[in-house]
């Protein structure tokens, strides 16, 4: 996030609570992962907090290098698979979840190389203006940004939870405005307000508490 240890820090634990609040509402196990995505993330920004306590040369480089690779783990390693994953799950047909497939597999694909690429390139972590720049050869690539966009937002956009379409939008809208604004440090950015936008996910698990859960077709 920009700013500071402390912004990350207080975001996170926002988030936190945010994240126990929404596990409170869930009534069904295809729900977990989708609701967990808020108490993700505020791990996620608990962790870059950390880098920011590096960067200032109060944690030793080594600690500050393992915060790093540990923030784009999730941010470009796992999240591109679990966002669509958690969609698919969460779909209350096998009809509606085949739509999700295309995605789930196009996001675990985008999530295998960007493991590779994240193991295989070394990591470069700096401070430009007020926001952490992330650097890896491998994963610094027009088309790979390009599916990663599709694989974390398209499959909100074909949900059939009008919430999770909502989501999806907000995400979009915020990339776009990252990508305008600050993109040499679009990780760090557009995953800070992603995660600002999870409360959009609270707010869908909190009305919609009386209505599910939803009738799942067992088979996937």
């Amino acid at each position: 996030m920009c700013f500071s240890a402390t912004a990350n820090f207080v975001g996170s634990s926002g988030l936190a609570v945010l994240g126990v609040l929404t596990f409170t509402k869930v009534k069904h196990r295809r729900e977990l992962l989708f609701a967990a995505l808020p108490t993700m993330f505020a791990v996620h920004q608990f962790i870059e907090g950390f880098v920011w306590l590096g960067l200032d040369g109060m944690l030793s480089p080594a600690v500050t290098h393992g915060a790093g690779e540990a923030f784009m783990l999730y941010a470009q390693g796992l999240l591109p698979f679990l966002m669509p994953l958690s969609v698919f799950l969460f779909e209350a047909s096998a009809a509606h979840r085949k739509r999700m497939l295309p995605f789930v597999v196009l996001g675990a694909g985008t999530s295998l190389y960007m493991l590779w690429a994240l193991m295989t390139y070394p990591l470069g972590i700096s401070v430009q203006g007020t926001s952490i720049v992330y650097t890896n050869q491998g994963t610094y690539h027009t088309w790979l940004a390009v599916l990663y966009v599709i694989a974390t937002c398209g499959s909100l956009f074909f949900s059939k939870v009008r919430d999770m379409v909502i989501f999806g939008a907000a995400n979009m809208a915020i990339l776009l405005v990252v990508m305008a604004v600050k993109r040499y440090a679009f990780t760090s950015l557009w995953c800070a307000y992603a995660a600002i936008a999870s409360v959009i996910i609270l707010a869908y698990f909190w009305k919609s508490r009386f209505a599910r859960p939803l009738h799942y077709g067992e088979a996937l």
